[in-house]
């Protein structure tokens, strides 16, 4: 089993496009929750918009600044900023900022493979 799992800050820093690193999940031997490391550029933000989970959601910012929609309130989150989205409520983020938008995204429990990770709300209807 791998113990260490560390972010590949350069591959980040090699393209100008939204990029997911998955560190910890099932082919790590971990069962009880799932972590990616997620940049965001400037201008880009949640691919559905607003939207839900079935499982509890945590960010946490590592550079730059996010800016967040949570169950109505609009936030702004720089780094060393922990994020918490319960399961169920609506939210979504995007980057208004000048720089990418580095974070950690914890989910728990680990999502079911076999089902929709989350679902539009408003007028997409269409699952994540």
């Amino acid at each position: 089993m791998n113990y260490i799992h560390p972010v590949d800050f350069a591959a980040f820093d090699a393209t100008s496009e939204r990029v997911t690193q998955a560190l910890l999940g099932p082919e790590s031997g971990i069962q009880s929750c799932e972590v990616n490391c997620m940049k965001t550029p400037p201008g880009v933000g949640s691919p559905a918009g607003l939207h839900t989970h079935v499982v509890d959601q945590a960010f946490y910012i590592l550079r730059g600044t996010m800016n967040l929609e949570v169950a109505g309130e609009t936030f702004e989150a720089g780094p060393g900023t922990l994020v918490f989205f319960p399961a169920g409520v609506p939210h979504r983020n995007w980057n208004n900022g000048p720089e990418a938008t580095i974070h950690l995204a914890i989910n728990s429990p680990r999502p079911d493979p076999d089902r929709p990770f989350g679902h539009t709300v408003g007028e997409k209807s269409d699952s994540l």
